[in-house]
């Protein structure tokens, strides 16, 4: 961990992107063409293109595959001379160059062997096996370049437990996978690397993540932190709430918390410490602010898509039922920065160090136009995402030729230069998206590997494990579901964290509270792994966010990473809130008015529960006030607690939301004294 300490917050977003070599022009030229090609692909597939869905998840993957072992050498740090032989830094080694050919052609093995295999579906021949294992290996490897060791780690090892199954003791031992029977599931059918995972990524989230990446080449990023420092900066603790909005916009169109933190880290964490925030706190709230940006509908990372896929719900339901909780826990956030603002004395900046705010919010104004176009084609016109994405994005290349050609107007450069500009950036905003696009193509066809073995009968004998060791318990399954994805999240993006998980655990979850009388909706047993697979990303030792953070801030990183974890506890009691308050992700709920109530109650919890936590409400709290605010955040939560413990007809448990009031009016006049004796405010 010590290494991890003296990187920068560049070196963070490097990895990130994977952007180690210094290339030569031609390689730096090869790998351009190659992105671009691989977006222009991805933008006619909603347009002129038809083709068999297999076929595409294929050449998605072959696209991916190519990019990563031309841009991504085999170790970061390579340091005798045969891994700098191997692992050139300055160019493409060899062996890349190999890979880079070999990958998409074991890729697209499917389409140019199509008719044969159909005839021959699961029973392989000899050369379908050398394919189908060329391309596991060669996409762990990938992986690893890409995403790390640990998810590679992960799908080996499950791969192994497949092979030796009968050989594990007891109830761990299930019929072994033999090597055909492995070929035909993973690599040769849409029930390992080729499933709904990648599926999702190829039609869905790659536009998404091009989106972002255009909205991001053309000032939207700085637009967005500028706007919320304009608006919030005066206030109490102001760059820290702008520190909030602004990863909460940019997570919108950001599936990356690492690249949130750096990219509105790094403006906003000098100006928290600038205005009084400790390094460690000052960080810890770009930690929080950015993860939670994953949460943030209508995109929520690439993981909405594919919950949408598992559920066999529409997207808009995903995003209606991640609504409350996602803008509950980023309320309280923002709270919480208002709390540790109080604490710690802090004022705003002043109004010299201020932009404009009218200025400010009229120079990037075509900057919302596609988000609020976007949310209008998913919400009103219930286009399909990958169509509502689509569109955004021609929208997008309008707004960048408009925006370019204006500013050549304004500084009297000529309208041939606003051209050129519009599309350089046009372009460099197609390479860029497929570069992102990377990292979660192969993270979900490696996620795949896990899924596909689970269906080979690993995951009926981990459901048996699971309601043992919780002993029918929910609460206790809930537990150990929630451990276990902080865990696997510590070294897997949340996508793939997501994808493993509810592969594993979700259906289980269903299934024991079934099994006990207790009702869970699948789309709350989705989101209890997701939420938990986002806050994975700032859970000391590992949590990537924290070190990115810490290295702008200046700051211990775990310690930073703790603070983190502990600003997002709010957001980690939400799902075991929603898991027995359906409520809360408005299940069953079709009314404006009922939804509004709902989230006005969900807020309210969370904000008494941030106090609670912060040991600050009105004034600092004294001992005894902390179990009262937590039974008035309960109650808030989960007015249907009360009714449990008496017996009574569910209709009831509205009314107790006024004892919720009463409890909390307790706090309020105690405090209020106290203030009145003189007590900080």
């Amino acid at each position: 961990m010590a290494k991890n300490k003296h990187k920068s917050a560049e070196d963070y977003l490097k990895e990130e992107s994977g952007e180690f070599r210094e290339l030569k022009k031609f390689e730096k030229i090869l790998i351009n063409v190659v992105a671009l090609a691989w977006t222009i692909f991805q933008l006619l597939l909603p347009s002129f293109l038809m083709i068999n869905s297999t076929w595409v998840r294929c050449i998605h993957l072959a696209f991916a595959l190519t990019l990563a072992y031309l841009m991504l050498p085999m170790f970061k740090y390579p340091k005798n001379k045969f891994t700098k032989f191997l692992s050139p830094l300055n160019k493409i080694g060899y062996l890349d160059y190999v890979f880079a050919i070999i990958a998409p052609v074991v890729a697209t093995y499917l389409i140019w062997e199509w008719q044969d295999l159909l005839f021959r579906a699961g029973l392989p021949n000899l050369q379908d096996v050398i394919f189908g294992l060329a391309l596991v290996i060669l996409l762990l490897e990938a992986t690893r370049r890409s995403i790390g060791t640990p998810l590679s780690v992960i799908a080996l090892l499950f791969s192994l437990y497949g092979f030796f199954a009968e050989s594990m003791p007891g109830v761990f031992a299930f019929k072994n996978v033999t090597i055909e029977k492995y070929v035909s599931q993973i690599s040769l059918s849409t029930e390992g690397i080729l499933g709904i995972p990648i599926g999702v990524s190829a039609t869905i989230v790659f536009l998404f993540v091009l989106m972002g990446a255009m909205l991001d080449r053309a000032g939207a990023g700085q637009y967005f932190i500028d706007l919320a420092v304009s608006l919030l900066g005066r206030f109490r603790g102001g760059p820290a709430k702008a520190s909030v909005v602004a990863s909460g916009l940019s997570g919108m169109v950001s599936g990356s918390s690492i690249a949130n933190v750096v990219t509105t880290g790094t403006f906003t964490i000098p100006l928290m410490k600038k205005v009084g925030y400790l390094p460690r706190k000052a960080a810890a709230v770009e930690v929080a602010a950015s993860t939670n940006g994953q949460l943030m509908p209508p995109i929520m990372g690439a993981a909405a898509f594919i919950i949408a896929e598992y559920c066999n719900v529409s997207y808009i339901e995903v995003i209606k039922a991640a609504a409350v909780p996602a803008f509950a826990s980023y309320a309280a956030l923002f709270y919480i920065t208002h709390l540790e603002a109080c604490k710690l004395g802090i004022r705003g900046m002043t109004k010299e160090e201020l932009p404009e705010f009218k200025k400010t919010f009229l120079s990037g104004l075509h900057y919302l136009i596609p988000i609020i176009w976007l949310i209008y084609e998913l919400v009103v016109i219930r286009h399909s995402p990958q169509l509502a994405a689509y569109n955004t994005v021609l929208l997008l290349i309008v707004i960048i030729f408009y925006q370019e050609i204006k500013k050549a107007f304004t500084e009297k450069t000529g309208f041939v230069n606003g051209i050129k500009n519009s599309i350089y950036l046009v372009g460099s905003g197609f390479i860029t998206g497929a570069k992102n696009m990377v990292g979660v193509a192969l993270a979900t066809a490696s996620a795949g590997i896990v899924v596909g073995i689970v269906s080979l009968g690993l995951g009926g004998m981990i459901t048996q494990i699971v309601d043992v060791l919780a002993q029918g318990n929910i609460y206790l399954l809930l537990l150990i579901t929630a451990v276990a994805s902080l865990l696997l999240g510590m070294g897997l993006p949340t996508t793939a964290n997501y994808i493993v998980m509810a592969s594993l655990t979700a259906p289980i979850i269903v299934q024991v509270g079934a099994d006990y009388g207790f009702v869970v909706p699948l789309l709350a047993a989705h989101l209890f792994v997701f939420f938990f697979g986002i806050l994975a990303d700032d859970t000391p030792p590992v949590g990537l966010a924290a070190y990115a953070a810490s290295a702008i801030a200046d700051s211990p990183p775990i310690s930073t990473g703790v603070q983190g974890f502990l600003y997002d506890i709010r957001t980690a009691i939400i799902p075991f809130m929603f898991i027995f308050n359906h409520d809360l992700i408005l299940d069953g709920i079709n009314t404006w008015t009922f939804g509004l109530f709902i989230f006005a109650m969900t807020l309210m919890a969370s904000l008494i529960f941030s106090s609670a936590v912060q040991g600050w409400f009105l004034t600092k709290n004294k001992l005894f006030e902390l179990p009262i605010l937590l039974a008035s955040s309960l109650l808030f939560y989960r007015p249907g607690i009360v009714t449990d413990i008496f017996n009574l007809n569910d209709d009831w448990k509205y009314y107790f939301y006024g004892l919720a009031f009463a409890i909390l009016l307790i706090v309020v006049a105690t405090q209020k004294f106290r203030i009145s004796r003189g007590a900080p405010t």
